[in-house]
């Protein structure tokens, strides 16, 4: 009886062994598993909300600007500022002396306006815009081909800016000095509007719409030569 006794005893004891070795590696697994799901939560703060508050420095415009109010004022709208040359060549930011032709003097008594007379206008000094669409030195862009070849209106790339009552901040990538406008504000990549951002991949995009509009003429809008010098 004593010996049936033992071997009753001692398989209790593995048992009970076994079920605390199982509990322990659950525990362990349970950690395990709590431990992914914290590391994988963090890696997504840091990905998507620190690292480009860390990738991205902010700057100001050196002078504050009122594109809705300009709008109001100017006869031809946005060609009234950014025009096309004689040549075909694209104006871009307007110079001082095309500023000058309205601001020579203060107008008004808007803080913005004195700043802007005092410290560019009777220095003669050009204003250092910062360029939200600035790209690559290896990117050619013809502003002539798109706008009165192509007929595309400047809020396709541009967003709404005639409306706007100030500039946006100037988000500048740390590595590569490039505005964020360019990139765009979603890290995913994902966007809602077509002037969410300006990447290579945006404009082949477009040209792969509008070339499957033109069926009977084959055009070279995809080529690397037309955006690449």
């Amino acid at each position: 009886m004593s010996t049936l006794d033992d071997q009753a005893k001692e398989s209790t004891d593995e048992a009970a062994v076994e079920s605390t070795e199982a509990i322990q590696d659950n525990g362990t697994g349970g950690y395990i598993i709590l431990f992914f799901i914290l590391g994988f939560i963090a890696s997504l703060l840091v990905g998507w909300i620190a690292f480009p508050m860390a990738l991205y420095s902010k700057k100001e415009q050196p002078v504050a600007f009122n594109h809705a109010l300009h709008m109001d004022e100017v006869e031809n709208g946005c060609e009234s500022c950014h025009f096309f040359r004689d040549d075909g060549s694209y104006s871009g930011v307007p110079k001082l002396e095309q500023c000058i032709e309205c601001h020579e003097e203060v107008q008004g008594d808007n803080e913005n306006e004195a700043h802007f007379v005092s410290e560019y206008v009777e220095k003669e000094r050009e204003v250092p815009w910062l360029i939200y669409s600035k790209q690559p030195d290896c990117v050619f862009f013809s502003h002539a081909a798109h706008v009165l070849k192509a007929k595309m209106d400047c809020v396709t790339c541009h967003g709404p800016v005639g409306e706007m009552e100030s500039l946006p901040v100037y988000e500048e990538n740390r590595i590569t000095g490039y505005s964020r406008e360019v990139w765009g504000k979603n890290i995913a990549g994902l966007k809602k509007n077509s002037w969410d951002r300006m990447k290579m991949d945006d404009c082949a995009d477009c040209h792969k719409e509008s070339n499957n509009k033109v069926t009977s003429v084959q055009t070279e809008k995809d080529a690397c030569f037309v955006c690449h010098k």
